[in-house]
């Protein structure tokens, strides 16, 4: 834990008041219990209480989680600027730092659909997590959103190619490597000529790997990029072009002939140049892409984040933030493991 974390309880407002409940301790206590454990309020209470650890109903429970939302946001963020993994690791194919940004939807009880959306940037191959934002269910998947270090190389799916948010990243002094949706993403040639992508795609033979030199607009200025793309397998492919057949069953429609033959594909937007990464290289970073959203349906299984069992907004702000600092501390107890010998010697010490 952070070595004030018992000060900010007092100067964030959790602990404005000792009754019932005396010390950072006891209260950290009783909201871990109930939201990195998943009792509910009532067993929370009766448990704290047969065990002498606070007398405290439910309610004044609810009002002290409720109370503690800047507390456990502040103890989350503050966890991850003390992270004891590497954040300046890469992958073996390059030395810059790689990251992947994504984002989660969460619903409450009874909701039918999202009522807030998380969103999460993790570093490779250490999957630590670097920065977080809870949104309501408006706050979109973005690239703007994201803060950045010159030299970072941000991984991303379809829902963040945005010609802003790109252009956004590599004005900070960063890259990206992006899955690309043509639909909202046009590109041309630097002379302004639009490019078809299709055709390009086409001229791949067997699974050879392919570039081309791309350019796109955003914010009156023109940007230069790289198309990588690589043919899928027969397997892959008719995989991808059965989901896409699937999802517009299910919305009455069909899907258009181009929509079915781009699924043959993968390819993605770099803004990287040759010499950082090659074609190979984006194309394999983009794989590792499928680490994030593994690493948080872990998350979510343990933690059943994707339910917040909250009415009000504070409080369950408060839940979220608690999860989420169960997860940091767990991670970090995992890495302390790390370094333990199964004879008893730290094997940090020389």
């Amino acid at each position: 834990m952070p070595p004030d974390w018992r000060d900010l309880a007092r100067s964030t407002g959790a602990l404005k008041r000792a009754r019932k409940v005396r010390d950072p301790e006891t209260l950290l206590l009783l909201i871990m219990s109930h939201a990195a454990t998943g009792l509910s309020l009532n067993q929370t209470s009766a448990r704290a209480k047969r065990l002498g650890i606070a007398s405290i109903s439910k309610v004044a429970l609810f009002k002290r989680m409720r109370n503690a939302e800047t507390w456990l946001h502040e103890l989350a963020v503050r966890m991850f600027a003390a992270s004891p993994f590497d954040h300046t690791a890469g992958t073996d194919v390059t030395d810059r730092r790689i990251r992947v940004v994504d984002a989660t939807t969460i619903q409450e009880p009874g909701s039918t659909g999202t009522d807030w959306r998380l969103h999460y940037v993790l570093q490779l191959p250490s999957l630590e997590c670097d920065f977080f934002d809870l949104t309501d269910r408006f706050g979109g998947e973005t690239y703007e959103r994201t803060p950045v270090q010159n030299g970072d190389i941000i991984l991303g799916d379809r829902g963040y190619c945005h010609r802003e948010g790109v252009a956004h990243i590599m004005e900070e002094g960063g890259d990206v490597i992006v899955r690309l949706n043509w639909n909202n993403f046009p590109l041309v040639k630097k002379s302004g000529e639009s490019i078809n992508i299709l055709k390009r795609l086409r001229t791949l033979d067997g699974y050879n790997l392919g570039e081309w030199s791309v350019w796109f607009e955003a914010f009156d200025q023109m940007y230069n990029g790289r198309l990588c793309a690589v043919r899928k397998s027969k397997e892959a492919a008719e995989k991808s072009k059965e989901r896409i057949r699937k999802t517009a069953r299910k919305n009455g429609g069909s899907p258009r002939p181009e929509t079915l033959e781009s699924a043959e594909y993968v390819y993605v937007l770099a803004t990287t140049d040759q010499k950082t990464l090659s074609t190979e290289a984006v194309l394999e970073l983009y794989r590792a892409r499928w680490q994030v959203e593994l690493a948080f349906k872990r998350m979510k299984s343990l933690f059943e984040v994707g339910q917040v069992p909250k009415k009000n907004e504070r409080s369950a702000r408060s839940w979220i933030y608690a999860k989420l600092l169960a997860v940091l501390l767990i991670e970090r107890m995992i890495h302390a493991a790390n370094f333990f010998s199964p004879w008893g010697f730290d094997e940090r010490k020389p």
